[in-house]
């Protein structure tokens, strides 16, 4: 995997993990300054049956932020790494509530997407984390 990769990847994540609106303003001007096009999406509800919904917000709001352009291609590899991140949380999610948000980053030809979320019945809470990546035409 490349540095790039990698730098792209971990920004993806620490959007995804961030806690307050201004954590995560400030994350995104931190990376904007390194040249890091990031965003992050709450997102809470039953697992199985919001994957869709889940994949739709992270395409809007990659597109509403300026993280992607509005092409075909950009919105495929939105979907394609969100899918992928979503499959990773499956085994502890299926069948449950999540709550948590998912972070995406783009820089040159590398776009991440992580999920952070709560997994949880009652007051029994797992955490699951989830990461996909993708080749993106430079924004």
């Amino acid at each position: 995997m490349s540095s790039e990769s990698k730098t792209v990847a971990l920004a993806a994540l620490r959007m995804a993990m961030s806690q307050t609106r201004e954590e995560e303003n400030a994350l995104k001007q931190q990376f904007a300054n390194n040249g890091i096009k990031a965003v992050a999406v709450d997102y809470g509800g039953d697992y199985l049956a919001s994957i869709k919904k889940m994949v739709e917000r992270a395409i809007v709001a990659s597109k509403r932020e300026g993280v992607i352009k509005d092409t075909h291609g950009d919105e495929g590899a939105v979907a394609g790494a969100t899918r992928e991140a979503l499959n990773q949380v499956m085994a502890k999610a299926a069948g449950l509530n999540v709550g948590g948000k998912i972070g995406i980053a783009h820089r040159g030809d590398h776009l991440s997407v992580a999920v952070f979320f709560g997994v949880g019945l009652l007051h029994l809470d797992e955490v699951a984390v989830g990461l996909g990546h993708r080749v993106a035409p430079k924004c």
